[in-house]
């Protein structure tokens, strides 16, 4: 089995983060997903981590069967969080990720670390190869955004915190045959 990629950037809405890295695998059994943003985070949202307030991102993954003339067919739409929590008293990081178990929610002293894994997604699994058919020409369309989140009261009032929550990726399109 063998995947050929090619990758299309989307329109250029998104400010300085990007999708990079996006490679598409196969296992024996599923389709997986392989990528990273780069430039998601900047000095301020270090700062506001560090304060106390939690980061989400928002990734989202959809996969099309190409048809030619007609509508590609939806085959499947992911959504999946990676949310960065700073405890203050123990001085470390916990990054958990929707698509891993709980189990495997990270705790490290590093901001650097704790950065990575919420940029990454490594060997995400998007869909059994049981529903693709082998000689298909199939696109998955990828693009991530800090979740909007709701302020404590009080913080609603600090402007710098209001222009932390809107950084948002172009879509990036990947072209395969399965």
């Amino acid at each position: 089995m063998f995947i050929s990629l090619f990758i299309l950037q989307g329109s250029s809405i998104a400010q300085d983060a990007a999708l990079n890295n996006i490679i598409i695998n196969n296992t024996r059994d599923n389709l997986l997903l392989y990528l990273a943003v780069e430039g998601a985070f900047h000095e301020k949202m270090k700062k506001a981590i560090i304060s106390g307030v939690p980061a989400s991102f928002s990734f989202y993954v959809m996969l099309f069967r190409y048809r030619g003339l007609w509508v590609d067919e939806k085959i499947t739409d992911i959504e999946v969080t990676h949310t960065m929590k700073y405890d203050n008293l123990k001085k470390e990081y916990t990054v958990s990720r929707s698509w891993e178990s709980e189990s495997q929610e990270v705790t490290t002293p590093s901001f650097e670390e704790a950065q990575k894994l919420m940029c990454e997604i490594k060997g995400m699994h998007v869909v059994s190869l049981s529903r693709l058919t082998k000689g298909t020409q199939y696109q998955i369309k990828a693009k991530a955004e800090l979740s909007k989140m709701t302020l404590p009261l009080y913080l609603h009032y600090v402007l710098f915190f209001v222009s932390l929550w809107d950084f948002e990726t172009d879509w990036y399109t990947v072209d395969f045959t399965y």
